[in-house]
């Protein structure tokens, strides 16, 4: 049994691996400070679900605050097998907004935790990345190797900051370091903000589907589930890796829309708008290093998946159908 940090922990990502680690029989102590980067109740929610779990504990403060490494709490004063840092602003067109924030939670945020680790003697990191940091025009499907430095928005550069970091840490001080670099995730209580959870709300009260453009952008979605079995993958000795997990089930916007309309059985109204430029046109994983060095592989269909998110909205609406999309 280990006992592992989650940052970020009633996050999306972080509920759900939390979740996973304690069914496995490890503990867990959460941090998260429940910003408002989008409906907060979503994330009371699953922080409520988390806290009937016996072997987590929760602990509410801000990773990008310097004194976090100061103050009296099980952060400080527990011994821990691994930091699992998922705790960032996310969101590609918020970023545009106020790039500050994403700078103080994904770059500062990753320091501090990365100090933490180096203070405690933990010798294993795992740090949340993204596929938006391959820029405009990568190769598809998207290996490690293509080109990360041409960020389109300020969130795919925090991001960037983040695993360069990470890096620094793990040459200076032996840390063990996995990058995982997350392609569009999505599943139950997931985050409003993103396509599938909007689809699935729109088109189950009736209400317009607001696309982007022409609907014939695409993108690689992946299973919750299958995102935290990679991540509990990644905590092995690695010596310092970056590993794409996800992207593997790859469709426009446009069948999106009508995949949702026939899980939900309903028909949407979609409307469409100009095209956002921060928005990557395509991302499409290539997912080989994962399978190679983790053995991962994802195992749930886009249709099982929306299935899964469409089951839990309807047994949540009574509340869920007043979240905000942000």
């Amino acid at each position: 049994m280990s006992n592992y940090l989650v940052t970020g922990a009633a996050g999306f990502i972080g509920a759900r691996t939390s979740a996973m680690l304690i069914e496995q029989g490890h503990t867990v102590v959460g941090v998260d400070n429940l910003n408002e980067a989008y409906d907060v109740r979503i994330k009371e929610y699953r922080l409520r679900k988390l806290q009937e779990l016996n072997g987590f504990e929760f602990v509410r403060d801000d990773i990008s605050d310097r004194e976090i490494l100061n103050r009296q709490s099980p952060i400080t004063n527990y011994q821990f097998d691994a930091v699992i840092n998922l705790a960032a602003w996310a969101g590609v067109r918020a970023s545009v907004k106020n790039p500050w924030v994403y700078v103080e939670s994904n770059v500062i945020g990753t320091l501090n935790m990365l100090e933490l680790c180096r203070q405690a003697g933990t010798k294993k990191f795992l740090v949340a990345s993204t596929s938006s940091i391959y820029g405009e025009n990568p190769p598809y499907p998207t290996p490690e190797t293509a080109s990360s430095s041409e960020p389109l928005q300020p969130y795919a550069a925090s991001k960037k900051g983040a695993e360069a970091m990470a890096h620094a840490y793990h040459h200076l001080y032996d840390i063990d370091v996995s990058v995982v670099r997350f392609f569009t995730v999505y599943g139950p209580a997931g985050r409003p903000d993103l396509a599938i959870f909007r689809f699935v709300k729109w088109v189950s009260e009736g209400q317009p589907v607001r696309v982007n453009g022409d609907g014939e952008q695409s993108r690689g979605f992946t299973y919750i589930d299958d995102i935290g079995r990679g991540i509990i993958a990644a905590l092995k000795p690695l010596g310092y890796e970056i590993m794409n997990l996800g992207g593997h089930e790859v469709i426009t916007i446009n069948d999106l829309i009508k995949l949702v309309e026939d899980v939900v059985g309903k028909k949407a109204i979609v409307q469409y708008g100009p095209p956002d430029l921060a928005d990557m046109r395509s991302n499409w994983a290539d997912v080989s290093k994962a399978r190679q060095l983790l053995g991962w592989q994802p195992q749930f269909t886009l249709r099982e998946g929306i299935g899964k998110l469409v089951e839990w909205y309807r047994a949540e609406r009574e509340w869920a159908k007043d979240i905000v999309l942000a």
